[in-house]
């Protein structure tokens, strides 16, 4: 339930637009390891991200380390640890690839993936506005492909990736840290054999440079303190409100690919993406419509 407290909200908004700005910005840190392999990012996110969310949990004190390994648990923790090690990967390396546009869309089309797989998963009916905000989206996504010929697969698995993930992270009850924690526990022991394997062949970037170093040590904080920052925001926000400010990251990435970095945007580009904003438009439109009825 959102906070009434008017500083409670403020707070609130403080840690969401945290959050998401810093989800946003990503592309900037991960542009700044391009001479890192991505899968090497991706150990080293692992890694230094389960150091401090264990440190977090110790803090926090009572039954955290053990929450997410519970045997009615565990299983669809391994899921959501396939899911969210994929969708960090694919989006590293697309920044890197310099498809940063592309992988914008797929934040763009989550929440539409979303209102899919409770239609497909959870059984729930489709509004008119809801079909329509769908069918705008599918339209989005095949004038690209039609116009330039490739199929969109960056965008398709992020948004197919982090749809699921949530979906499956919320039916394992599981807080926001501790979850993470059991995730990135899971993919250690594979990030930490696969940074030895590069330290012993001595192609590891870590020890490299003291730039690089410190960008692959700032590889936790960046990974677990805006997911903090969310938890914090969601308990003292309406839904409608994080439902709006959620959009400020993928903007940002969009706006990042195409004024900071010149990725190519044509009239493909521009008519898909003027789909995807339409069919959030409306999409937003029906929250807002429901919280506003009750």
């Amino acid at each position: 339930m959102a906070a009434k407290d008017p500083d409670e909200s403020a707070r609130g908004l403080g840690f969401a637009l945290a959050a998401y700005v810093t989800w946003g910005l990503m592309p900037i840190y991960f542009k700044a390891l391009r001479p890192v392999p991505a899968l090497e990012i991706l150990a080293h996110r692992i890694a230094w991200s389960a150091l401090l969310l264990a440190g977090m949990l110790a803090r926090r004190g009572g039954p955290g380390f053990r929450a997410p390994f519970r045997r009615d648990r565990l299983p669809l923790l391994a899921v959501t640890t396939v899911l969210i090690s994929t969708n960090w990967l694919v989006y590293i390396w697309a920044v890197q690839a310099g498809r940063i546009v592309e992988a914008s869309l797929g934040y763009f089309v989550t929440p539409l993936v979303n209102v899919l797989l409770g239609v497909a998963v959870l059984r729930e009916p489709l509004t008119r506005r809801q079909r329509v905000a769908v069918a705008l989206a599918g339209a989005g996504v095949a004038v690209l492909v039609l116009r330039t010929g490739a199929f969109p697969w960056v965008s398709l698995t992020l948004a197919a990736s982090f749809g699921l993930y949530g979906l499956l992270r919320k039916r394992a009850a599981v807080d926001s840290v501790g979850g993470l924690f059991g995730e990135t526990v899971l993919l250690a022991p594979a990030a930490l054999a696969y940074l030895a394997l590069g330290a012993r062949a001595g192609t590891g970037a870590f020890g490299t440079g003291a730039a690089v170093t410190s960008l692959l040590l700032a590889a936790g904080p960046v990974t677990a303190f805006p997911l903090v920052w969310f938890g914090l925001a969601v308990r003292r926000l309406r839904l409608s409100t994080m439902g709006l400010v959620q959009y400020l990251t993928p903007t940002s990435q969009f706006l990042l690919g195409v004024l900071l970095y010149r990725e190519p945007f044509g009239a493909a580009h521009a008519a898909a993406f003027a789909c995807i904003w339409a069919s959030l438009a409306l999409y937003t439109w029906e929250v807002y419509a429901r919280v506003r009825a009750g």
